[in-house]
């Protein structure tokens, strides 16, 4: 899965997705850990725009460590300037994909199997280690692997017989 549905604060501009969070700072050139909560590694190339605390802000360098990320941004050239960033939401603009599920589509949308049965709407996404689950307002959980499409609202599925079968 990807981008995460934030519910952002006033101050964050329509439309931006939450993908990351600024954490500690690193040493005392203005480099900072970074917590991706994407798997769009791409959010954080060089030249990137990410909004954080009321203005956008521009990645000058990245490099991705075990289990995080050192960044730096432009005008952040030391730790005191750093420092005002720590703990920060990172948000960024939608990336356009045809080919990727997004959460933010999926959540509210009204799940329909192939066969035009209504199956509800989706509360949730669930990280589950083999696939992700979409969450009904039933209480069903959804496999992603059966997600055929998400338009307009609508996502489209194809499950196994008997999935729904527990809820009915």
């Amino acid at each position: 899965m990807t981008d995460q549905p934030p519910a952002a604060p006033a101050s964050v501009p329509a439309g931006l997705l939450e993908v990351g969070v600024i954490r500690r700072p690193h040493g005392v050139k203005g480099d900072t850990y970074v917590d991706l909560v994407t798997d769009r590694e791409d959010r954080l190339a060089v030249g990137s725009r990410l909004w954080a605390r009321g203005s956008w802000r521009t990645v000058s360098y990245s490099k991705r460590l075990p289990l995080k990320w050192l960044a730096h941004f432009e005008g952040f050239d030391d730790r005191n300037a750093i420092e005002t960033l720590t703990n920060a939401a990172l948000y960024a603009e939608p990336v356009a994909d045809p080919d990727a599920l997004w959460v933010h589509e999926l959540l509210g949308s009204l799940v329909v199997e192939a066969g035009g049965t209504e199956r509800g709407r989706c509360v949730g996404v669930l990280a589950n280690p083999a696939h992700d689950l979409l969450e009904l307002d039933s209480g069903a959980l959804v496999p992603i692997t059966f997600v055929v499409s998400c338009t307009d609202g609508v996502t489209t599925i194809d499950p196994p017989d008997g999935l729904f079968d527990l809820n009915s």
